[in-house]
């Protein structure tokens, strides 16, 4: 069984390094896994990787590196030299880039390679306005699940999908294909001047078959982060327990 601590991997969404470290440091002992998005990394690179490992810290490197596959190969690769145990590439570079950023994040360290399948902000009117899919129904859906099939056959160890597509990614994918969720709460719903469409509880995200769910925003702007990550980690033990391994 999983340990619940595993499962939870809060977003470091500071535009400073040092604000970054603050709640890492106010979450010692409870989190042991940060993810490291586009604003921090752009704001600290490396050295904001380097800070948070130093803390004794998993990084979870969220870039989604989305180019022709040679560009993606060695941004792959300088991604995975951070020290970083999961980067991020996004699918709609297609499976020779996807192919390419497993072949250098192999090479520059080791990092697992994730593949983001459609963004959780993103629904089937905003797919079907960029001309990505139409608007029926299960256009989305079904756009996630042929592009969790196209990672796994690149060779991602997993996917990003929202908690919607969960269940469908593990009956798809099977055992030991990573789904890593965002879009989670400890309850349904949004609030907290939501921008994602496609969300669930944190508890339902892990029942259906998620092997670790990201929190950012409901813990980083708490009154109390440490009680909201417990009540997350209890939600997230007690979905384990009914779900297996």
């Amino acid at each position: 069984m999983i340990a619940a601590a595993e499962r939870l991997i809060v977003a470091l969404d500071y535009p400073s390094v040092e604000e970054a470290l603050v709640l890492c440091d106010t979450l010692a002992g409870l989190v042991t896994r940060f993810k490291i998005g586009l604003e921090l990394f752009t704001a600290g690179g490396p050295l904001a990787v380097a800070a948070v490992r130093a803390r004794g810290m998993r990084v979870f490197l969220d870039l989604k590196i989305h180019d022709i596959p040679e560009t993606a190969r060695r941004a792959a690769r300088a991604a995975a030299a951070t020290g970083a145990e999961l980067i991020t590439v996004h699918t709609a570079g297609g499976p020779a880039m996807l192919a390419a950023a497993v072949e250098g994040a192999r090479h520059g360290g080791g990092a697992g390679v994730l593949a983001v399948t459609v963004l959780t902000s993103l629904d089937a009117l905003e797919l079907a306005r960029i001309g990505t899919v139409g608007t029926g129904a299960g256009a989305v859906h079904d756009l996630v699940l042929k592009r969790a099939e196209v990672a796994q056959a690149a060779g991602c160890v997993g996917v990003i999908a929202s908690p919607r597509e969960v269940k469908a990614i593990r009956a798809l994918c099977g055992p030991g294909f990573l789904i890593v969720t965002p879009g989670v709460r400890s309850h349904d719903g949004g609030g907290e001047n939501d921008d994602q469409k496609r969300t669930g509880s944190a508890g339902q995200a892990i029942s259906d078959g998620a092997d670790a769910v990201v929190v950012g925003r409901q813990v980083r702007d708490a009154a109390q982060p440490r009680s909201e990550a417990l009540i997350l980690l209890d939600q997230i033990a007690l979905a384990a327990l009914g779900s297996g391994p």
